[in-house]
C-alpha cells in the first residue's frame, strides 16, 4: 500500500523541513488514520505539486508534525482525457466522478443534455457540483493521486460542441447499435494532446445533439455489445482508453 495522500494549500515548512499539517486533514490523518512516528505520508495540492514525507510527531487531535525535505511536481499525462458527463439521476453523478476520478481521468465537465431528467439550476445547480467537486477531492485522495482531474462548470450542448471541435480525438459513445457506430476498442488514438468523449443519458444522446457533435468533429462509438449505465460508461471508456494510449503500461 502506498502512503496516504492530504491535500495541502502551501509546502512551507521551517528551516529544518517541519511541516505542520493541521485543520479537518490533521484531525483525519491524526485521529481517524492514527498515524505514528517513522510512517510514511503524501503531501499535495491536487495540482500535481506533492512532497513524500515521513511522521515525527502528532500533536493532540488535529496536528501532525512531518518532516518534508522536497517537493516535486508531476507532469501532466499525454493523452490528456476529458469525459463530457450527462446528469444522471440521483446520486449516481457522484458515482461517475468517484470511478473516473480513481481509474485515472483528467477532466469532468457536466453536461445537461436534452434527455437528462436532472436539473442543475440556481442554488440546487451549485450545491450538486459543489458534490462532484467534493467527490473529486476525496476519490483523488483515495486512489493516491496528487494530480486530481478537473471538474468543470456545466456546459451546455453548444459548448460541448465547441470543447469537441478543439479536441485531438472526439468520441461520443452511442449506443444506436443500428447506426453501425465503431467499436472504442478500435479507434485511433492520439500519442498526446487531448482526447474528449461523451457520455449520453440514460434515453441517450438526441438526434439533434448527434449531428451537432458531429458536425463539430465527433464521431459515434460504441463500447461493446451491451449498454452500460450512464453512471458507469465513462468510467469503462476512460479504463479502455488509458489501457489503450499506454497510460497504464
Amino acid at each position: 500500500m502506498t502512503a496516504p495522500v492530504f491535500v495541502v494549500e502551501h509546502f512551507d515548512a521551517d528551516g529544518g523541513g517541519r511541516y505542520v499539517l493541521d485543520g479537518p486533514e490533521g484531525r483525519h490523518a491524526v485521529s481517524v488514520k492514527r498515524l505514528k512516528a517513522g510512517e510514511d505520508v503524501i503531501l499535495t495540492d491536487g495540482a500535481g505539486r506533492w512532497a513524500d514525507c515521513v511522521v515525527l510527531a502528532a500533536e493532540g487531535k488535529d496536528r501532525l508534525i512531518v518532516q518534508l525535505d522536497s517537493v516535486a511536481e508531476e507532469p501532466r499525462a499525454q493523452p490528456r482525457i476529458t469525459v463530457v458527463q450527462a446528469l444522471p439521476k440521483g446520486d449516481r453523478g457522484e458515482l461517475a466522478v468517484e470511478t473516473m476520478t480513481e481509474v485515472g481521468v483528467d477532466a469532468v465537465v457536466p453536461w445537461q443534455a436534452a434527455r437528462c431528467i436532472t436539473q442543475w439550476k440556481g442554488d440546487r445547480g451549485l450545491k450538486a457540483l459543489a458534490k462532484w467537486r467534493a467527490t473529486a477531492r476525496e476519490a483523488g485522495k483515495q486512489s493516491r493521486r496528487v494530480r486530481f482531474p478537473e471538474i468543470a462548470d456545466a456546459a451546455t450542448t453548444k459548448q460541448v460542441a465547441a470543447l469537441l471541435a478543439k479536441a485531438d480525438f472526439a468520441a461520443v459513445l452511442h449506443s444506436d447499435f443500428d447506426r453501425g457506430s465503431e467499436p472504442l476498442a478500435t479507434a485511433e488514438l492520439p500519442d498526446e494532446g487531448e482526447i474528449v468523449l461523451v457520455v449520453g443519458p440514460e434515453g441517450g444522446v438526441a438526434k439533434d445533439e448527434l449531428a451537432l457533435f458531429e458536425e463539430a468533429g465527433a464521431r459515434a462509438y460504441v463500447l461493446g455489445p451491451t449498454v452500460l449505465r450512464t453512471s458507469t460508461a465513462g468510467t469503462a471508456a476512460t479504463a479502455l482508453l488509458l489501457g489503450r494510449t499506454g497510460r497504464w503500461s
